[in-house]
């Protein structure tokens, strides 16, 4: 979703198995959908703080973030090993990438209309599959590549008329051009993030990297304070303390999400984030979802259904094949 490009979020793709039973899925898939809520809320407090330095916004969002992860951990016996790695460096550098894409993101969404920022977001998952092929060498077929392809080109629906503004001397927001383009180029940095999120899973406790992401983004955000940060007023201070909480929480119900039931049962519903984006938008901003944005989130959001489909049944066949291969005795 369009919250937050550099997402801890991404973590839950290596979340610890839980029970994926009936009522365990279901409570999965709820918790999923009141996550989409509340990461919607957080993005909803960044926009409505205005025009802040994106460097100031990352430090909010990832400080205060930090506060309701390190209760939940305490409160499940997780705390006293939760920063323990023996991959810093890893840590750091999934860090660096994942500010980089935050920052850019919450460019992009303190200038669009809330829903198109939101599903413009949507085209991270698709550039992990191309990313997957071109630096890790996954093999990719052709259903999946056909799915990347549609669902690119209802990003670039999207994105037209803002794109078109580049050859045109009509005078629309400058603005918007610049977010469109910031909130691509943080989906593509953060598809980066997402494989070195991969990598990390394999040995790293989701905890540890969800700790160790808060506190390298609250560091490398600092490191911005000379280039503009501004005195914030009360409301503007309050929104986006919220919004750093919001961000924590809704990490924590995600993370629970997938514990509950399967990751291919759970994902489609983070693309409920694009009603409550156009509810939540028209109401509190008056942002009038225009016809490309739906037109091309509907696209969008069908081939990344396809393809979160397809990695089942993909997983599926490999479980079937394991079986078959095991030697019977």
């Amino acid at each position: 979703m369009g919250r937050d490009q550099g997402r801890i979020a991404d973590v839950t793709s290596g979340a610890e198995p839980g029970t994926t039973g009936g009522h365990g899925t279901l409570r999965g898939i709820a918790l999923k959908i009141v996550s989409v809520a509340v990461f919607v809320g957080m993005q909803t407090c960044i926009k409505a703080a205005g025009d802040v330095p994106a460097g100031q916004i990352v430090f909010f969002r990832s400080f205060f973030a930090i506060f309701p992860i390190i209760a939940f951990l305490a409160l499940k016996g997780q705390l006293p090993t939760a920063f323990v790695t023996k991959r810093p460096f890893n840590h750091v550098a999934r860090g660096v990438v994942g500010v980089g894409a935050m920052g850019l993101g919450f460019f992009a969404l303190t200038r669009l209309p809330l829903p198109e920022a939101i599903t413009l977001n949507y085209a991270q998952p698709l550039l992990v599959v191309v990313f997957s092929s071109v630096f890790l060498g996954e093999s990719i077929r052709v259903y999946r590549w056909s799915a990347v392809a549609v669902g690119l080109i209802g990003v670039l629906i999207i994105s037209w008329p803002e794109l078109t503004l580049l050859n045109s001397d009509e005078g629309l927001d400058d603005q918007e051009v610049l977010g469109v383009m910031a909130a691509l180029v943080a989906a593509a940095i953060s598809a980066v993030a997402m494989l070195l999120v991969r990598n990390l899973v394999q040995t790293e406790k989701t905890a540890t990297i969800v700790l160790w992401f808060s506190s390298t983004a609250s560091v490398l955000s600092l490191l911005t304070l000379p280039f503009g940060w501004q005195s914030l007023t009360p409301v503007q201070a309050a929104l986006l303390v919220m919004a750093g909480f919001c961000g924590g929480l809704g990490q924590i119900l995600m993370t629970s999400a997938y514990r509950h039931a399967e990751a291919s049962v759970v994902a489609p519903f983070e693309y409920t984030s694009m009603i409550l984006g156009v509810v939540v938008g028209y109401f509190i901003f008056g942002d009038v979802t225009s016809l490309n944005t739906l037109i091309g989130g509907a696209i969008v959001v069908a081939a990344g259904v396809f393809i979160i489909w397809r990695e089942r049944q993909l997983g599926l066949e490999r479980t079937r094949t394991r079986k078959v291969t095991l030697p019977q005795g």
